[in-house]
């Protein structure tokens, strides 16, 4: 009588097939893992257009205003640093 062959090959197959699933496992934590970074990121972009959507339209409203003289005002005070003579003007530097 024949004796029947060893089951090797259901053994690799096993291996291999566990060494797949291992892969596979691995690779949709690490997607998963991205995923929420993009989606934190995300929603970081969202919060910054908001607010210049915000700033667009406090702009939009000065220009429809027709005071051109508030647009130049607050420019000179924002981006210039400019103030009136006699005005003092404090920073706060506790970090609060």
């Amino acid at each position: 009588m024949k004796q029947k062959p060893k089951r090797r090959k259901s053994v690799i197959v096993r291996l291999i097939v566990l060494g797949i699933a291992v892969y596979f496992v691995a690779s949709l934590i690490s997607l998963n893992n991205e995923l929420t970074e993009l989606q934190t990121e995300k929603d970081g972009l969202i919060k910054e257009v908001n607010t210049l959507e915000l700033g667009n339209e406090e702009l939009r409203k000065l220009l429809d205003s027709g005071s051109y003289d508030e647009i130049i005002e607050k420019a000179a005070r924002e981006r210039l640093g400019w103030v009136y003579s006699g005005e003092e003007i404090f920073i706060d530097t506790s970090g609060n």
